[in-house]
């Protein structure tokens, strides 16, 4: 794709990220952006009428959440190409992280609309720094899906990840992930819960998936608020272990052929799942 000229005389998106929790984290360019913008979208325009109220910022606000997406993502579309700035905010952190604002910026490429960051918080990353875990290499998850089985299945296609993994739960939901997480990676695995972070409440508890699991179990309050799991990647030990005439077909294939095509074969050839045939070939390229 051959990269186009951006129009001087349309106006740009911002993506401005805003506080987790301590309304002091706000950024200067951000409030300046916020300011000057002629629209801010916002996921939730009551929740973030406060911040806004915070700082006297003043500028009008359209909702863009989930389920008006679309539609709102048109409406700011229309005044960007008439030449007038707007800013996305979501409820808290950097927007499109887990967050809506992802089909907006997609149709801004599309219209080579300049869209332009505004850094600041993230939850992931906040995490990620007092978790204690390895942070050369990670992959953020998000939220995993909601349904037991559909939790169980995806984690399944992890747990031989040697990154370090990171998570974000729900207040109503973290007692059943820890569990979850504990019965595919086992107790041993080293964890972070990272609960409320940059607030009044914040806490931050590193150990074994056992033990936390046990720690948010043993209170209520524990099992309050915004939470962000990260998980160890996978040791060398707690890898699965495939047969050597299996590694040295995967060897062989991956060597000749794309990934997804030589698992597919070597699948064929073993009787052995996809997905495991398909993380030892990702660990033999490492």
């Amino acid at each position: 794709m051959v990269a186009q000229t951006l129009s001087n005389a349309q106006g740009i998106l911002y993506i401005v990220a805003t506080p987790i929790g301590n309304l002091e984290d706000m950024g200067i360019r951000a409030i300046d952006i916020l300011k000057t913008v002629y629209r801010i979208a916002a996921e939730d325009t009551r929740h973030s009428g406060r911040l806004l109220q915070h700082y006297g910022i003043g500028t009008p606000m359209l909702a863009l959440h989930e389920h008006n997406e679309q539609r709102a993502a048109d409406e700011v579309i229309r005044l960007l190409l008439q030449g007038r700035s707007v800013a996305l905010i979501s409820d808290a952190g950097t927007p499109l992280i887990s967050d809506p604002g992802f089909p907006l910026v997609r149709a801004c490429r599309e219209q080579n609309i300049r869209v332009s960051p505004v850094p600041g918080p993230s939850a992931a990353i906040a995490a990620l720094s007092v978790s204690g875990l390895p942070t050369d290499r990670f992959r953020f998850e998000g939220f995993l899906p909601r349904t037991p089985a559909a939790r169980i299945s995806k984690l399944e296609t992890l747990k031989n990840e040697v990154v370090t993994l990171v998570f974000y739960e729900s207040s109503h939901r973290i007692s059943h992930t820890l569990e979850a997480l504990l019965q595919v990676f086992g107790g041993k695995r080293l964890a972070c819960v990272a609960r409320e972070l940059t607030k009044q409440y914040e806490d931050v508890f590193q150990g074994s998936l056992d033990e936390l699991s046990k720690l948010v179990q043993a209170g209520e309050h524990r099992q309050k608020g915004e939470f962000v799991l990260v998980v160890s990647g996978a040791s060398q030990e707690q890898q699965s272990t495939l047969p050597k005439e299996a590694l040295d077909l995967l060897g062989v294939l991956t060597a000749e052929l794309p990934l997804k095509q030589a698992v597919a074969i070597a699948a064929k050839v073993t009787g052995l799942r996809k997905n495991e045939l398909y993380q030892a070939a990702l660990n033999l390229g490492r």
